[in-house]
């Protein structure tokens, strides 16, 4: 726990928020604790040993083009790719922010592997919520991740976040946020899935099991140009 660190990076990313290097300093700082009870619960999982004794990185199947495209149509992972596409990501554009400035993210360990599954599964989690990379759509995933992890970096990068709507326009963004806090509770543990086999179930059928059937009523409220407006000087 680095608190210091943490705010600094913090006050960078406040700064500037597409500085995704930030954020993840701030995780790094923070959030060792909880992926190490994380790890522990997965293993408690009926799935969960074979998955963490599997300890397949996610991240390689996310970049397997040809992966993505046998995938189902309707799809979670069809969702996902169809996605990541449209909003021009990849998952080795995420592997190579967590890479800057520290090692340990690939340390052969159970802890450190948990985190880059943590990490990977990200922009899975926008498709399964229905939050889009617009700064309010990445700042309702924040609190959900939160609510999911009991990570305190998110709640850091959360309350940065809630402490930039200061402008007329900020209730409705804070109550977008704490909604997404709200159905990350309400929601099955996301990190105790087997993602190769949720790829392949169908998009509503997944929401339905996963507790994700309702969307973020107040995000999809707001419109899209005034989501991308969020927390950004005026």
């Amino acid at each position: 726990m680095d608190w210091r660190h943490a705010l600094r990076a913090l006050r960078r990313l406040l700064a500037d928020t597409d500085d995704t290097v930030q954020a993840f300093e701030i995780l790094r700082a923070l959030n060792g604790r909880a992926t190490a009870r994380n790890y522990r619960r997965l293993v408690r999982t009926p799935e969960g040993g074979r998955i963490a004794y599997e300890r397949a990185e996610f991240s390689r199947r996310l970049a397997d083009e040809a992966w993505l495209e046998a995938l189902p149509p309707g799809s979670v992972g069809a969702a996902y790719r169809d996605w990541a596409r449209a909003e021009a990501v990849t998952a080795e554009g995420l592997v190579e922010v967590s890479r800057v400035g520290v090692a340990q993210i690939e340390e052969p360990h159970p802890y450190a592997w948990f985190a880059r599954r943590t990490r990977d599964v990200h922009d899975v989690w926008h498709v399964l919520a229905g939050y889009g990379r617009d700064s309010l759509g990445e700042a309702c995933l924040v609190a959900f991740s939160y609510a999911q992890t009991g990570g305190l970096g998110w709640a850091v990068i959360g309350l940065g976040a809630a402490l930039r709507y200061r402008d007329g326009r900020g209730w409705p963004a804070r109550r977008a946020l704490l909604e997404g806090y709200r159905r990350g509770r309400r929601a099955r543990w996301l990190l105790g899935e087997d993602y190769e086999g949720l790829m392949r179930e169908p998009l509503g059928q997944a929401r339905a099991r996963l507790g994700l059937a309702a969307p973020g009523r107040v995000y999809s409220t707001i419109p899209p140009e005034v989501r991308a407006g969020y927390g950004r000087p005026a």
